[in-house]
């Protein structure tokens, strides 16, 4: 997501570099590319008038402090731009109180159901809450199964019954929670291919008869502009606290989430990054900037990585790494960690100037990635930690004892030294940020 409207915004800011100072003159080109570029990803019109009216008046009205370059000043003008226009700041779920409902609403197709599936995980990992899911779709009986099979895949209980009104069965679900000591109750309701009269009245009686602490629009990232329309009509009959933006690692232009929430001030609070069941993430307007502009996004990835890695374990290896005493047997370590996290390319894609290294294309095969273990665990304790010590024919040793060929440990060893190398230049400062 992003990555084409990103790198036409990041080529014009690059237009600026080395001008002594900011212009009208010298900023016309760059905001004509930023305007296409807005465009192009489909993001709304009036919205992308108004970001370069306002980018455009604060560059010219800005004055350059001599520690600033001129080209540092306006890629931040950019990115607190963008901030803007994502929500400014991150609106978290409601967690507060001890017993919280959940209303999911959204048209066929939207990805409801696996949202509430990925949703009551979240809940229960990081918040430690005692997810109920409700099936509340009685229309599509392929939904309740959908969301029995997501429930029991995860270890969280469903709730559905046969014969009854979706009020009956939502309330009768709360009560079960309530009984069984469960503590957020998440209501998967039914979609439709378009709003309709007999949708709308269904969910708003809901909402007159159940207190939910939040009613979320689960909506399409590749709808488009036609996204807005959709959000805009159930906020006038439903008071909606948020939305989630599903499909979001697709081919989407991202042009959606730049319009949604200045449109129609409704926050999103999540985006769906990953076809797996933890593949939710909660959207922060700043970290979602910085990856616009290719700056990464280290605060989620130690997001991830918090409860894997214990805080000693990462400053111990990142000591290693500043030192460049990283070896093989600290990378085995810290590859058996980096599984758990999910597909490694979305962890590459939220690297600072990922796009810019040719990173955010990397597809990591999951075989791939147990070859390259069973190479590592093929060589002995002593090697892992003197690679350099790998000539001919313990190479021919360790491809045998792998399963692999000597020109795929030559490769991983290659890919090693590449990554120690890269390391040592963060550490030492040599590859510069974008700002």
């Amino acid at each position: 997501m992003f990555e084409y409207m990103g790198d036409r915004i990041s080529n014009a800011i690059k237009n600026i570099r080395g001008m002594g100072r900011i212009t009208e003159e010298n900023i016309n080109d760059a905001m004509k590319e930023i305007r296409m570029a807005l465009l192009e990803a489909d993001v709304n019109y009036s919205v992308v008038k108004e970001f370069i009216s306002n980018v455009k008046e604060k560059a010219l009205g800005m004055n350059v402090d001599k520690s600033l370059k001129p080209d540092e000043l306006f890629i931040k003008i950019v990115k607190d731009e963008l901030i803007h226009l994502l929500g400014d700041n991150y609106e978290p779920l409601d967690t507060k109180e001890n017993f919280e409902i959940i209303m999911l609403c959204g048209l066929q197709g939207s990805g409801k159901t696996t949202s509430a599936g990925k949703l009551a995980n979240l809940l229960r990992k990081k918040y430690n809450r005692k997810p109920l899911l409700i099936a509340c779709d009685i229309y599509r009986p392929a939904a309740i199964k959908q969301l029995k099979d997501i429930g029991a895949s995860l270890n969280i209980p469903v709730f559905s019954e046969d014969k009854k009104s979706v009020l009956e069965i939502a309330q009768d679900g709360i009560n079960y929670a309530k009984e069984n000591s469960l503590n957020y109750v998440i209501i998967d309701t039914a979609g439709r291919l378009q709003i309709d009269e007999e949708l709308m009245n269904e969910l708003k009686k809901l909402e007159e008869e159940i207190t939910f602490n939040e009613i979320i629009l689960v909506i399409d990232a590749m709808m488009g502009q036609d996204a807005i329309n959709v959000i805009t009509g159930f906020n006038e009959l439903l008071k909606l606290t948020g939305c989630i933006l599903t499909k979001m690692d697709g081919d989407t232009k991202g042009g959606v989430a730049l319009s949604l929430r200045h449109l129609t001030n409704v926050p999103i609070k999540f985006v769906g990054d990953s076809e797996k069941m933890d593949g939710l993430s909660e959207f922060h307007p700043a970290r979602m900037a910085e990856r616009i502009l290719d700056m990464g996004d280290i605060l989620s990835i130690a997001e991830k990585v918090e409860g894997i890695v214990s805080e000693e374990e990462a400053l111990e290896q990142a000591k290693k790494m500043r030192e460049g005493k990283f070896d093989l047997e600290d990378f085995l370590k810290t590859f058996k960690q980096i599984k758990k996290l999910g597909p490694l390319e979305n962890i590459i894609k939220m690297l600072p100037q990922a796009r810019s290294m040719g990173l955010n294309n990397i597809k990591v095969d999951p075989k791939e990635m147990a070859h390259v273990e069973a190479i590592i665990l093929s060589m002995t304790p002593y090697e892992r930690k003197h690679p350099e010590i790998l000539k001919a024919t313990r190479k021919q040793r360790i491809a045998k004892g792998s399963g692999r060929s000597v020109e795929e440990v030559n490769r991983l060893l290659k890919q090693f030294d590449m990554m120690k190398d890269m390391m040592k230049n963060l550490n030492n400062g040599k590859m510069k940020m974008p700002f």
